[in-house]
């Protein structure tokens, strides 16, 4: 499911925008859920390991080029140890800013600058590129339902799904309708992290942390 040059966090943030009304859908879980696509986009390209549970960076002078990831894997290098589950829920919002400026940079949203409480600086982000957000959303939903085999899904697309799924997020199914497919995620899960046995749990973390945040939401 090739889309050019956007990152796993990338499409998540854009995934969570409903093309009808035009807001983000679940805002409250968007943080976590962007964050744990950075964490597992880092995972994947070997730059994050699990070591007994805690998120270790591999090589102190890798890099992905991006600055989103480059951003967030400086900042595990330069905190202290903490498990993947610690590292959805903290300091989210850096992660989430960096993800919206860069979808702005590149035309996907539009940040307009305001003022709360008609002081303080702020800036607000509305969907540009309405279109390029359904065509992702349909080609997740294929990936979803299939017909392709899961070991023919790439592990980024496996895993777009997978979190997605953790969050359930509504703006692709209705909670109804994950739960039909409850099989295919667990698959797909498995897909995200089928390099090493590290990155199965790295992934499993992830989507953990992610399914219980997201219930937590659904409660309150």
């Amino acid at each position: 499911m090739p889309h050019g040059p956007l990152s796993l966090p990338a499409r998540l943030c854009l995934l969570a925008w409903d093309t009808t009304k035009l807001k983000v859908t679940g805002a409250s879980q968007v943080p976590r859920l962007v964050r744990a696509g950075a964490l597992t986009e880092l995972a994947q390209c070997g730059l994050l390991a699990d070591v007994d549970g805690v998120a270790t960076p591999t090589d102190p002078d890798g890099r992905t080029g991006d600055p989103v990831l480059d951003g967030l894997l400086e900042l595990v290098e330069e905190s202290r140890p903490h498990t993947w589950r610690t590292w959805v829920g903290l300091r989210t919002r850096v992660t989430l800013d960096a993800v919206q400026a860069q979808l702005a940079a590149d035309g996907y949203l539009r940040a307009e600058k305001t003022r709360v409480l008609g002081v303080f600086p702020s800036v607000e982000y509305e969907l540009d590129r309405v279109a390029a957000v359904d065509g992702l959303r349909e080609k997740a939903r294929q990936v979803l339902a299939g017909p392709l085999p899961v070991d023919e899904v790439s592990e980024r697309d496996a895993a777009l799904v997978a979190l997605a799924a953790a969050a359930e997020l509504r703006t692709l199914l209705t909670s109804r309708e994950w739960r039909q497919y409850d099989e295919r995620v667990a698959a797909l899960a498995e897909r995200s992290g089928t390099a090493t046995p590290a990155l199965r749990q790295a992934v499993r973390e992830v989507r953990s942390a992610v399914a219980v945040a997201a219930s937590g939401a659904a409660g309150n």
